[in-house]
């Protein structure tokens, strides 16, 4: 795990970030949106990504297909 980054100063911030009456579930989804974002970024930056109309299509076909 040595090429992992040090998430220490990301995480400090996104807790002094919460609301003092924040709860276990408000930080768990705080952590769920950033690793989500983070996710998306990494397939932008590797061009893992459709064009609008690509997944337009490709909801077309699967609900056609539960029809």
């Amino acid at each position: 795990m040595a090429d992992s980054p040090n998430i220490k100063p990301d995480a400090h911030r996104l807790i002094d970030n919460l609301p003092d009456s924040a709860s276990w579930d408000d930080l768990a989804y705080e952590i769920y949106v950033k690793q989500a974002i983070e996710a998306g970024i990494a397939d932008a930056d590797a061009a893992r990504v459709l064009t609008h109309e690509e997944a337009v299509a490709r909801l077309r076909g699967r609900t056609r297909r539960a029809s």
